[in-house]
């Protein structure tokens, strides 16, 4: 059996310092109990700040944003404001606004996919399985990325819609602790 090598992941932890709060302009908003108020798609939330943090961050779930403090971009926000848009932000040029929150939206379960399979990584697998979990890692990280359009490429979409069907073969290797 040949073996894959092993692709260069990106930084999978959010880091909201070198991200331009994509998070709280891209998704919208029902009010709900993990948000408490409407807000649009690709719409800024009004409680951040001009510098891209939160008003409240400090009180997020006492004033109704349950949803934000579960929220976990993956490293995907500093990976598109810093990769590829070279650290330029919405409010530098508006344009930029929805091209940003797209990439996000492309690019986030990609990171949570590559994290799940970090995970399976570090499971007993058998080699093909182990083989099978580093070509899906390998596909997901299209070398020279440059683009969001390099993530939207067939083969790296159909990686990330195999992911949960892998997923499911590994119930056999995980033992649950109690």
């Amino acid at each position: 059996m040949t073996s894959v090598p092993l692709p260069n992941l990106p930084d999978l932890t959010a880091d909201c310092s070198r991200c331009a709060a994509l998070c709280c302009v891209a998704y919208p908003f029902d009010a709900s109990e993990d948000f408490a108020l409407i807000k649009e798609v690709d719409t800024p939330c009004p409680n951040l700040d001009a510098d891209f943090r939160c008003k409240i961050h400090a009180g997020l779930s006492s004033k109704g944003f349950g949803g934000c403090v579960a929220y976990s971009c993956a490293g995907a926000g500093q990976r598109v404001t810093q990769e590829l848009f070279d650290g330029e932000t919405w409010r530098d040029d508006p344009d930029l606004l929805p091209h940003m929150t797209h990439a996000l939206r492309v690019l986030r379960p990609i990171h949570e996919a590559l994290l799940i399979l970090n995970e399976a990584s570090a499971l007993p697998l058998p080699d093909d399985v182990q083989h099978q979990c580093t070509a899906l890692k390998r596909a997901l990280c299209p070398e020279d990325a440059g683009s969001i359009w390099d993530f939207e490429e067939p083969e790296v979409q159909e990686a990330l819609a195999s992911v949960p069907e892998f997923v499911q073969q590994l119930a056999p290797f995980v033992s649950v602790s109690r």
